[in-house]
């Protein structure tokens, strides 16, 4: 495992540096990530759409896009440093992460040459947001699960169904789907994959109040919705393989969860008084914060790894999934530990309060440990993939989706 930069990527790394540096300005203990979270919230969307423009016009919108594309063609580990060097800095993210990262290279490889022009650029420079339709009710970590179903019409297609936890589906213009088109197949067998106008007739969108005050995420219903056969990328019966090709881009899109750490675990154990004497003198206190600590640097060292294996040209494997694992159980321990802290105040909630940030961190890190597979999916990945454990025994296999025993036979 390399530490450092190759002479190259050093070069890159400070080329990234000097442009965020002229446009945007570094964060500060001040910079609250609380509005950022709220990406409902026009005002968020307005600067995402202005930052999106100015990265566009200035070349940094779609690194690992290809040139013809309108990119760069930039490496991964290219991307990873640029998006490293503009998380130092106060900006706005994660409006467009899903269109570029996953909804963009999945056009590029299925859609036709007219769509492609049509799409990706105004997708590239901000104008027109996307989202990703996989999750159902009964179908999260099990996207191959889903109940949403498409019946073909002529050169039409008709859906009916519904798609949960869709991430900013309420502001968005397009979103790629993938339903079932037939039940008498298997399960991984039986999906086609679309791309949908979120303003068609017949879709409705519902934002979900989160707890955090926020509503990121949204149920997402289909009644009798038609969308052209032209809109349909891969061939029927290819949605499971179209999907893996979007998730093998979520990868690089869906990692470390961000909040509070051990820092800033150890500034408030400081501060905060425990029966006469600060916080950070009671020793259950200390053992905590230095279990942090070593999460925190071991997930540094697993970033690490991934990162020195992308300079190599290397795919980063299974292991990557530590990284969330580790990192969503590890915010919401420590947000817990903060509002704790403060003891009965602990639940009263103020912006300008120093739990603040600790709540946040609590009630949000519980969607991280879902989003982009729950911590059990990914223990089996670790589990099967990393330590070479053998697969769970799987009730489904062999069978046609419309024989998968449920709770209703």
């Amino acid at each position: 495992m390399d530490f450092k930069d190759t002479p190259e990527e050093a070069k890159f790394r400070a080329k990234c540096r000097a442009w965020l540096e002229e446009n945007a300005e570094l964060k500060s203990a001040e910079t609250n990530s609380t509005e950022k979270m709220n990406v409902g919230n026009e005002s968020v969307l307005e600067k995402a759409r202005v930052w999106q423009k100015k990265k566009y016009d200035a070349g940094w919108a779609m690194l690992h896009w290809p040139e013809e594309f309108g990119g760069i063609g930039a490496s991964p580990i290219e991307r990873i440093i640029w998006s490293e060097e503009e998380s130092k800095f106060d900006v706005p993210r994660g409006i467009y992460e899903i269109g570029l990262g996953m909804a963009g290279p999945v056009l590029m490889e299925y859609a036709t040459d007219e769509q492609k022009a049509r799409y990706l650029p105004p997708m590239a420079e901000g104008k027109e947001i996307w989202c990703q339709l996989f999750s159902e009710p009964s179908a999260g970590s099990d996207v191959a699960g889903l109940r949403s179903k498409a019946v073909q019409d002529g050169d039409k297609w008709i859906v009916n169904g519904q798609k949960v936890w869709t991430s900013g589906a309420q502001f968005s213009d397009y979103g790629i789907l993938v339903v079932r088109h037939d039940p008498s197949a298997a399960k991984h067998k039986g999906l086609t994959f679309f791309f949908v106008d979120m303003k068609s007739k017949g879709i409705e969108v519902k934002p979900i109040q989160q707890i955090t005050g926020g509503s990121s995420f949204n149920e997402v219903y289909f009644n009798d919705v038609e969308i052209p056969d032209s809109h349909r990328l891969g061939e029927i019966g290819d949605g499971w393989k179209v999907a893996i090709t979007t998730l093998m881009n979520e990868r690089l899109a869906v990692g470390d969860a961000n909040g509070v750490d051990a820092r800033e675990a150890f500034e408030l154990a400081k501060q905060q008084d425990d029966r006469g004497a600060p916080m950070i003198e009671n020793q259950a206190v200390r053992e905590s914060i230095a279990d942090w600590y070593c999460e925190a640097n071991g997930l540094k060292n697993t970033k690490l790894r991934t990162m020195s294996a992308l300079s190599r040209g290397d795919t980063p494997g299974p292991e990557a999934s530590i990284t969330k694992v580790v990192s969503a159980n590890k915010l919401q321990a420590i947000g817990n530990f903060g509002m704790d802290a403060a003891d009965m105040a602990g639940m009263l909630m103020e912006k300008d309060q120093k739990t603040f940030e600790f709540q946040q961190a609590w009630m949000g890190a519980a969607g991280l440990r879902i989003a982009g597979g729950t911590d059990e999916i990914l223990k089996n990945i670790i589990a099967e993939r990393v330590l070479g454990l053998p697969q769970e025994a799987r009730a489904d296999k062999g069978l046609a989706f419309k024989d998968i025993p449920t709770g209703k036979n």
